[in-house]
């Protein structure tokens, strides 16, 4: 699990410094916007997205809805060892659309990882910790339509990371992650100049 962890990471990164290199030569004039779009495979921005690092303060950790809460006295008080309340956040989000014509241009891959960190249990102990908690990501395709509509199919699913992998106690409720594991078929429209201005698939 945490080589898949260490894998995820390090091809976000990649992605996020071939679309940072793709945007620097467009600026610098030496890729014109036309020729860009004109190219059927990769084109300008064809790799796209963001990455986001969140730190929560205490008393505002993120609940992964492992533990309980309040903890039952045999749980062991501080020394329980179910303390999936998050302090760090590692999340991002990347859209590859490697094509910029045929009617293929319209389709796209997205990928949405979320890495939580911490070991805090509310109203007893409050750590710096960084002790890997959980891995949640979102992996679909979608379809862009005239008018900043998109049709989206998603998969979600958690793996637990580090001892969290095994049972932790009486405290352990056992579940499997934020929002659990699940599919969904959906619509989304971008409006007020939010979304893709220069992705290839532009109508």
């Amino acid at each position: 699990m945490t080589r898949i962890a260490v894998f995820l990471t390090a091809m976000l990164t990649i992605s996020v410094f071939t679309a940072q290199a793709q945007t620097t030569a467009a600026e610098s004039g030496h890729v014109s916007n036309f020729v860009s779009q004109s190219r059927i495979f990769l084109p300008h921005n064809w790799v796209r997205g963001y990455t986001d690092f969140s730190v929560a303060p205490s008393h505002n950790e993120p609940d992964l809805g492992r533990c309980m809460f309040p903890q039952p006295a045999s749980a062991g008080g501080v020394a329980s060892t179910c303390t999936a309340y998050a302090r760090y956040l590692f999340s991002g989000y990347i859209e590859f659309q490697p094509l910029g014509r045929t009617p293929g241009r319209h389709f796209f891959l997205f990928f949405e990882p979320k890495f939580s960190f911490g070991r805090n249990i509310p109203q007893l102990t409050y750590t710096a910790s960084m002790s890997p908690i959980a891995y949640d990501r979102s992996i679909g395709i979608g379809f862009q339509l005239p008018r900043n509509f998109e049709l989206r199919a998603t998969q979600h699913q958690v793996d637990w990371l580090g001892r969290y992998g095994k049972s932790l106690g009486t405290a352990d409720l056992r579940t499997n992650g934020p929002n659990g594991l699940y599919a969904t078929f959906g619509m989304r429209w971008y409006f007020g100049g939010y979304g893709h201005q220069g992705a290839p698939s532009e109508y």
